[in-house]
């Protein structure tokens, strides 16, 4: 039996000790789960409307006790986890009302009528990340089951817990036996042979770019659908017209919210020349206020990076770049890092074009609109972005020039559970939340029905 350690963040102490899942015990998993998939396609919608809002009222039910285990798996404040796991029931509420409105349409053809179905895919891999993990674990199960698939669910090594609690309180609301499997271990063996694997017909995966690209050469070798939502290096353009205060203070959540560690993290804000030196004021204080610490603390704002791998990768950014502030950060045991702001800096230093997925945001200036978005645009990625300006003419026109998935206009969020999600070049391939998940997880069926004598 391999075991793996799951550690505490804030205090670097064990938490639990997980049996791993090897690639051989697929087969059978696979197995279990493709035929518990047909007999949950075929059940009345409404039966799995009602299973999903069950779930729903279970994990609302263990609520606490949830986003406690995330803040201590994660490192995420408790008030940040307890809107996560509301997060994850309204989710699985939403989806409750997928399985009556799989909708097809009909088509005017000669000699008959022409129809299409929404066909579940059959078993799909979920793979996900160490950052959100039940809130993305969530977006995934939630519309794989409405549509009427089985789910094989990987969370990330380091943060396995919260996915095991929704396995099981799943299975306490009702959902049956082997239609949501939990398995533990590393993507690079457990991972890749779920890719690989041939009963397994869609993997989603949530994380870093260069996984992404594996993942979907990988996948071609069988045609296996794939969703990827990957990495992004999003910028947010403040110009001079901009209530710079909003602009500001929202940095708070928007580059340091989780420790930085978020796909969608505004960690490179242009900001107009004339507004600069305001801005960074403003900035400054906003930093200066920011409390790091304990994550169970309900005054703690930003807790601890999730490991020592990645306090180490942060920090070698951050070395030798021009730091122009920074917020403190408690000593000792925990993987701390401090809110940090980094100006002035070039366009090409690694720190401004790479995703470092820490608290240090990038100020840069800019001149004049064409320049602004030209420069956000220039990067491999294009997950998210803001925009802020007291001019609607111009937010629009800039909204529509930036290569981004996920804008938004004087205001720093990127995720509505009812809007798509996902990122343009290589920050991913598809969508999910929205109406737009649920057919990710379908295949459409085209039937002709002739109607000549």
């Amino acid at each position: 039996m391999t075991t793996l350690d799951v550690l505490e963040p804030a205090t670097e102490r064990l938490l639990d000790t997980l049996e791993t899942t090897e690639a051989a015990e697929l087969d059978s998993i696979v197995e279990r789960a493709a035929t518990a998939q047909k007999r949950w396609a075929a059940a009345a919608p409404q039966h799995r409307a009602q299973v999903l809002l069950a779930i729903a009222a279970k994990i609302e039910e263990h609520a606490e006790r949830l986003a406690r285990l995330e803040s201590r798996n994660v490192g995420m404040p408790i008030t940040d986890a307890r809107g996560a796991v509301a997060g994850a029931a309204a989710t699985f509420r939403y989806y409750a009302a997928a399985p009556e409105r799989l909708l097809g349409q009909t088509i005017p053809v000669s000699g008959g009528v022409d129809m299409t179905f929404r066909e579940p895919i059959g078993v799909v891999g979920l793979i996900t990340p160490w950052n959100f993990p039940l809130t993305i674990a969530s977006w995934k199960v939630a519309p794989a089951l409405a549509a009427g698939n089985a789910v094989v669910l990987k969370p990330a090594e380091l943060t396995p817990l919260t996915a095991r609690e929704l396995a099981a309180i799943a299975a306490e609301a009702g959902l049956p036996d082997g239609l949501l499997t939990v398995v533990v271990g590393p993507g690079r063996t457990l991972g890749r042979a779920m890719v690989e694997h041939p009963g397994i017909g869609k993997i989603a995966f949530t994380g870093s770019t260069a996984v992404g690209k594996d993942i979907a050469r990988r996948a071609a070798e069988n045609i296996k659908r794939v969703t990827l939502e990957l990495g992004g290096k999003s910028a947010s353009l403040v110009f001079a017209d901009a209530d710079l205060d909003a602009a500001a203070a929202g940095l708070t959540g928007a580059v340091f919210g989780n420790s930085g560690q978020d796909c969608c993290a505004r960690s490179r804000v242009f900001v107009q020349r004339p507004a600069l030196q305001s801005f960074l004021d403003k900035l400054e204080k906003a930093v200066g206020n920011i409390v790091v610490g304990d994550p169970l603390d309900e005054k703690t704002d930003m807790g601890p990076l999730v490991s020592a791998q990645q306090a180490g990768r942060v920090r070698d950014y951050v070395d030798g770049a021009p730091v122009l502030f920074r917020g403190s950060a408690p000593d000792g045991p925990g993987f701390w890092f401090p809110p940090t702001v980094l100006h002035p800096i070039e366009d090409d230093h690694p720190a401004a074009r790479e995703e470092i997925f820490g608290p240090v945001v990038s100020v840069l200036a800019f001149d004049t609109e064409e320049e602004a978005v030209a420069r956000a645009n220039d990067t491999v990625y294009g997950l998210a972005g803001s925009i802020w300006t007291a001019d609607a003419a111009r937010s629009l026109r800039v909204a529509r020039a930036i290569d981004a998935g996920a804008l938004a206009v004087n205001s720093y969020t990127s995720v509505r559970i009812g809007t798509p999600f996902g990122g343009f070049k290589q920050s991913g391939l598809g969508r999910e939340l929205g109406p737009d998940a649920v057919d990710a997880y379908t295949e459409v069926k085209n039937v002709f029905f002739s109607t000549g004598g």
